[in-house]
């Protein structure tokens, strides 16, 4: 039988309070103040080094991006990396959807995460109402003011909420300026707004556990925060207001600010924790962007950084730092630090729990003497 689409708007949704949530924020919340987790002597060295380059960093006023996979939102690491953010030691937050989608609803209902078999099973997985229907609510606000995915969240996140236009309003800007460079998005606001009828003004949604939100520290400090999703990865595209075109306008906007801080890491670091997959990938395209237009500039690719990447899967028994493994070596298929050793900056490898990374090397930025900022 031929393929047919699957009808997504005849989804059944569910309110985030019928969920069973396995992750409450306040078990979970790392806190600053506390002693770090015992590390392993032979991670001690690097760990330090990592915080020696962020100082450096700061101090030439170079880019310190941290690429992260959502299980350090989960882990509750969020309190530690926005105080990080606070103290200027890290100028760029990426994560990928699932990394956003943590981080919303710890700040939302201070709970997340679901029993995925089971809920798979019984057709309820990711079919959240509030979560899927307010991150497109964010991102849709979002795209009228020409936000990416990660600013239109942490703006939602730290104001409690959006301004919803009338949609009388947006058919007229469509029909009075159709070549306007925001016709796409207030066309997609409007079939949404159409499908869904919501009142106009002040939508208000509390989030009392913001104060552990990375995208609304970011959003406070003024720094980048950028979302790299896809499309179908992520539990929000089990809601009827799905919307590729919604999360791909704002995903677009972020990979190109992404690339922008990318352009500023002469002399700086990126750290990538438990990301195997977008880290690397957004990372090499960027940074070909970036050499692609330094070359036209008469300039060499871009080299004097540091990567430090941390994950619990193996390293391979290989040194990264000295070459690229042989294909015989079943290193050589160990996606993430292929891709990563293929950068031009020096490379570190920490297997590593990332909580125990996290909070020693904030210990270890603390014992520098690293002064918190207003």
């Amino acid at each position: 039988m031929p393929s047919q689409f699957l009808d997504l708007t005849k989804l059944r949704t569910f309110p985030l309070a019928e969920r069973k949530s396995l992750l409450r924020l306040e078990e979970v919340l790392l806190s600053p103040a506390a002693s770090p987790p015992p590390c392993p002597e032979e991670l001690r060295s690097t760990i330090c080094c990592c915080a020696a380059d962020l100082l450096r960093a700061k101090k030439a006023g170079s880019a310190a991006i941290l690429l992260y996979g959502a299980h350090l939102v989960r882990n509750g690491a969020g309190a530690i990396v926005r105080e990080m953010v606070n103290r200027g030691l890290i100028t760029h937050l990426a994560t990928n959807g699932a990394g956003a989608i943590h981080d919303w609803e710890f700040s939302h209902r201070q709970q997340s995460t679901e029993p995925v078999a089971e809920n798979v099973a019984q057709g309820r997985f990711g079919t959240w109402d509030e979560t899927g229907r307010f991150l497109h609510l964010a991102l849709l606000a979002g795209s009228l003011r020409e936000e990416g995915f990660g600013k239109a969240l942490g703006r939602f996140v730290e104001e409690d909420g959006t301004q919803l236009p009338e949609a009388s309003r947006l058919e007229e800007l469509i029909r009075q300026f159709p070549s306007h460079p925001l016709t796409a998005a207030r066309a997609d606001f409007l079939a949404i707004l159409q499908q869904f009828p919501m009142p106009p003004g002040w939508l208000s949604v509390p989030h009392p556990g913001k104060q552990s939100s990375l995208l609304a520290g970011a959003f406070c400090r003024q720094i980048p925060v950028t979302i790299h999703p896809g499309i179908g990865y992520d539990i929000i595209a089990c809601h009827p207001m799905f919307h590729g075109a919604v999360i791909g306008r704002a995903a677009a906007l972020d990979f190109r600010l992404f690339a922008g801080s990318a352009n500023q890491l002469e002399g700086g670091v990126v750290i990538s924790i438990g990301s195997a997959i977008m880290a690397p990938q957004v990372f090499e395209k960027s940074l070909s962007c970036v050499n692609n237009l330094r070359l036209q500039e008469g300039r060499p690719p871009l080299s004097n950084f540091s990567i430090y990447v941390v994950d619990l899967q193996e390293g391979g028994d290989w040194d990264w730092r000295k070459s690229e493994p042989p294909r015989e070596n079943p290193a050589y298929y160990l996606r993430f630090m292929k891709s990563f050793s293929r950068m031009g900056g020096e490379l570190h490898y920490l297997q590593c729990d990332n909580r125990v990374f996290i909070h020693n090397l904030f210990h270890d930025l603390e014992n520098l003497g690293q002064p918190s900022l207003p």
